[in-house]
């Protein structure tokens, strides 16, 4: 049992090709990452597969239809759990032959699958949701119970293929641990689409997808960056070479031609002295034109032959530049207490949101973890300590100290304004609008999107037109404070914020389920919610 691709392309409706030339083969137990640029085609590709999207060109053949895990679920609203997960018509037969009802159609449609509403809650309860009801509207769900309910299909079908698309976004630390187990165990063909890296390292091998095809790497995520590095440093030694010869391929023309013209000079001074005719002085120089435009034109060909290898080069590397920012340190001190929570509790209606009263200090310098299953509380916490919310039981004391909240919805970017409006916000320095878009061209914000609105930008886009507004601000708060930063952004953007975080001196207080990330930024310790 496997999937084969072959020649696939897609192109949008505005008739720009996504990508063409796709050609993938997946046998039963394989495991396979895709991976690329935002804007690559990595979802539209598992859209194509599990057959949610029409292909431009090409074929796809299966044994078996895939079962696709989508990473966004708002079309699935108004469906049941039970319809989501495609077993509504044999529930609704059971229980009319339950209930008496011995049509020849309910028994077609249940098709001896007497078991299928225990094997469902089953299932349910495997992904560690047993409170979920098969008729609960998906609506009604989080997230991340959205997700699970997904994944509980896989043990209700056992297909040979699945199609994971960001699955690990709403997760928590234990259901994506049951993920992880999942992944190593299947004996199914597995194609995932992720920006988690933990999970990517599970997978046997790694796919580059980009708009002219894609590129196997025999390896997990970890080998994919080893060998994409050492062939990056190979291209660059091309390039550099080239550029060499190129230079080299310029003095030698311009060192010929001028010696093929002063030979010409001296032979027409030493042919006047000698008395030659002018009509044959004339012949004589008409020769000696054509043979430089000839010599011309050799160099010019040779140069033009070391130039298209140039920009083939060239277009083999990536085209984003690598962006580093510098921030200036936090001002404070390491070891002040910043903030105190004692005995602190939240809930609604009298009830209360943690066993355990909450009861820890937050000092400068620190890196803490907010850490808790979905539905813990860790967002109420950060409300908390921010008086945004206040307890109904305990106190929290704070200091002085300033903080920047990166939220879940980037909320600190304002999607009404422009994207040149959005740093000018933050102009306390009174900079000139040229040094303002100096610094938005360091941030890879090119002059045409400085009057595209914020609500069009990607989560990568707005993570560095944030950091771009925290450089034209030149005041690094005393306390950052991430909800998830790694949501639903590609690796290249995560990247990024790992690098702004590992160089931060200030305090970090985060929020993520991310372990890759957080072994990164070098976390010491951790607030635990039960």
């Amino acid at each position: 049992m496997s999937l084969n691709i072959n020649q696939l392309s897609y192109i949008h409706p505005d008739r720009e090709v996504l990508f063409e030339n796709i050609n993938l083969s997946v046998a039963k137990g394989e495991k396979v990452s895709l991976i690329g640029n935002n804007g690559s085609g990595k979802s539209t590709l598992l859209k194509i597969i599990a057959g949610n999207l029409p292909t431009s060109a090409g074929e796809i053949v299966f044994s078996e239809k895939p079962y696709y895990v989508p990473q966004h679920f708002g079309q699935f609203d108004e469906l049941t759990v039970a319809q989501v997960l495609g077993i509504d018509e044999k529930l609704k037969a059971l229980h009319a032959i339950l209930k008496g009802d011995a049509s020849e159609q309910n028994f077609n449609l249940l098709n001896d699958d007497w078991s299928v509403q225990e094997n469902a809650l089953s299932a349910l309860q495997h992904w560690n949701v047993p409170h979920v009801s098969l008729s609960q509207e998906m609506s009604s769900l989080s997230g991340g119970e959205k997700t699970k309910v997904f994944l509980s299909g896989i043990n209700l079908h056992f297909p040979d293929i699945v199609l994971l698309d960001e699955p690990t976004n709403h997760l928590d630390k234990a259901g994506r641990k049951k993920l992880y187990e999942f992944i190593q165990n299947s004996n199914a063909g597995i194609i995932v689409v992720s920006h988690d890296r933990t999970l990517l390292n599970l997978l046997d091998t790694t796919y580059e997808i980009h708009r002219n095809g894609i590129e196997a790497y025999g390896g997990n995520y970890e080998f994919y960056k080893i060998q994409k590095e050492e062939q990056l440093n190979a291209l660059q030694e091309q390039l550099s070479e080239k550029e060499k010869e190129l230079r080299k391929a310029k003095k030698i023309a311009r060192e010929a031609i001028e010696k093929q013209e002063k030979h010409g000079v001296r032979g027409e001074k030493a042919n006047q002295k000698k008395g030659v005719p002018k009509i044959v002085m004339g012949n004589l120089k008409s020769k000696s034109e054509k043979s430089s435009a000839k010599l011309k034109e050799i160099h010019t060909g040779k140069m033009d032959n070391i130039l298209g290898d140039l920009k083939e080069i060239q277009q083999k590397l990536p085209s984003a530049k690598e962006l580093k920012i510098k921030f200036e340190d936090a001002d404070l001190h390491n070891g002040k207490v910043l903030i105190t929570a004692k005995d602190i509790n939240f809930g609604y209606s009298e009830k209360l949101l943690w066993e355990k009263p909450q009861d820890f200090q937050i000092r400068s310098g620190e890196r803490i973890v907010i850490n808790g299953r979905n539905g813990s509380g860790k967002t109420t916490l950060i409300k908390l300590l921010l008086n945004d919310i206040q307890p109904i039981k305990g106190e929290i004391t704070r200091t002085e100290f300033s903080y920047v909240y990166l939220d879940q919805d980037i909320s600190i970017i304002d999607n009404s304004l422009t994207v040149l409006q959005q740093i000018e916000k933050f102009n306390s320095r009174n900079l000139s609008e040229h040094e303002l878009k100096i610094l938005l061209h360091r941030f890879l914000f090119p002059y045409d999107t400085w009057d595209k609105t914020c609500e069009k930008l990607s989560g990568g886009e707005k993570i560095r037109l944030v950091f771009c507004c925290l450089q034209v601000k030149n005041n690094m708060p005393d306390l950052f404070i991430l909800d998830e930063p790694t949501n639903n952004l590609d690796i290249q953007s995560i990247e990024i914020i790992t690098s702004v975080v590992k160089s931060y001196k200030g305090t970090v207080l985060i929020i993520s389920h991310d372990e890759y990330f957080i072994q990164e930024i070098g976390i010491n310790r951790e607030i635990q919610l039960e």
